[in-house]
């Protein structure tokens, strides 16, 4: 069984505005977290001065515009190599990519074909830099309607397409709850496809309590018993004192 790298995410962390990120920064480092991730670049130094790591940055812009419409290559592209630098810079070893989602005249099985192209295009220069190009997979259901890459198989069909070491999935348990279920078989099944998670409580993307349907602590303890060698990040929006919600989402993960 391996020890879980953990980390949390700028953005959910700072949503309720109850603390100054310093504070935030170096709570996260009390408490035992390795890193957080998702800030602009502007504020990689607050997480970097508290003596943590950055576990995942964006790789490019726009959410339902993404890697499956040919037009947004060259833009994307630029985006990318530019991220792949930075993130070299600051050895941060995952890049957030986004799907797009489904339109007009392009199937499914077309749009990953799209998107398998751009990402073995910048897969040499993120191998040499170091870093994963992690494809985020998000629900279509609740949250992101339309968005294309909402089941872990076409993800992984992205995945292989490629086949680069440089190109892996970003499991969103919460986003897959709602549009799989299944989580423990899936994530053992894929492991090698999974480059990075992300956790929520749902319905509500919330504390991962009892007051939620996802029950975290043998998912957890499958993890580790798959030496996992990469981060999972809590991207939730605390309910309550943030601090005191972080704490209690390390400790679901703290198994070994």
């Amino acid at each position: 069984m391996t020890r879980i790298r953990q980390s949390f995410v700028w953005w959910s962390a700072r949503a309720r505005g109850d603390y100054e990120p310093e504070q935030l920064a170096r709570a996260a480092k009390d408490i035992g977290y390795d890193a957080m991730e998702m800030c602009k670049p502007e504020e990689l130094h607050i997480i970097k001065d508290a003596g943590l790591d950055i576990s995942l940055i964006t790789g490019h812009a726009s959410l339902a515009d993404g890697l499956n419409r040919l037009e947004n290559h060259p833009r994307i592209e630029a985006e990318l190599a530019a991220n792949i630098e930075l993130a070299a810079e600051w050895n941060v070893p995952v890049l957030c990519c986004l799907s797009g989602n489904r339109y007009e005249g392009v199937s499914d099985v077309r749009g990953a074909e799209i998107t398998a192209e751009i990402l073995a295009k910048m897969a040499p220069a993120a191998e040499k830099a170091g870093v994963t190009m992690c494809m985020e997979l998000l629900n279509s259901k609740v949250d992101h309607a339309g968005y294309m890459c909402d089941r872990t198989e076409w993800g992984v069909h992205v995945c292989k397409m490629v086949n680069s070491p440089a190109v892996r999935l970003i499991y969103d348990i919460y986003h897959m709850q709602i549009m799989e279920g299944d989580l423990i078989r899936t994530i053992t099944d894929d492991i090698e496809w999974i480059g990075h998670f992300h956790t929520a409580g749902n319905p509500g993307r919330n504390d991962m309590d009892e007051d939620q349907e996802i029950y975290y602590p043998p998912i957890a303890r499958a993890i580790a018993e798959l030496d996992y060698d990469g981060y999972v990040a809590h991207e939730f929006v605390p309910k309550g004192d943030t601090i005191e919600a972080m704490k209690a989402a390390y400790e679901i993960f703290d198994v070994v």
